[in-house]
């Protein structure tokens, strides 16, 4: 049997315009805008991998048996240069650095982290397995 793979992860926002730039414009998401009536939904791509978003307006159906709520998650992103690479784009971004960087074990070994929050609270890492990181 082929291995399973992770397709899509949900999130939730509490404001569709200020959560859209910052995936954008912080993490490098693909906005992808779903068709349909209103409210307008939104989805974040990230190559393969996609973000669900359940934001303000909807609905959806089905969901877990505690709904994403705004500020609830914590994700980690892959930043495909050094870590000094992320920290210099995210203080372009006005995002402020909570932790790192630091050493950290992700789904392909050993990398460096740094950590930062989104616009309602969840905790975002940006993590590097660019090769000669300091650890």
């Amino acid at each position: 049997m082929e291995p399973i793979r992770l397709d899509h992860v949900v999130i939730a926002v509490a404001d569709w315009e200020r959560s859209n730039a910052f995936y954008r414009d912080v993490c490098g998401a693909e906005l992808v805008r779903l068709e349909g009536p209103p409210p307008t939904r939104w989805r974040y791509r990230f190559g393969e991998l996609m973000l669900s978003v359940h934001g303000p307006g909807m609905e959806p159906e089905p969901v877990a048996r505690i709904p994403a709520a705004p500020g609830m998650g914590d994700l980690c992103l892959v930043w495909p240069g050094p870590i000094e690479e992320a920290l210099d784009h995210l203080g372009r971004q006005g995002v402020e650095v909570e932790d790192g960087p630091v050493p950290r074990n992700g789904a392909a070994g050993p990398g460096v982290s740094v950590y930062f929050r989104d616009p309602d609270g969840s905790l975002l890492e940006f993590i590097s397995y660019a090769r000669g990181e300091r650890r």
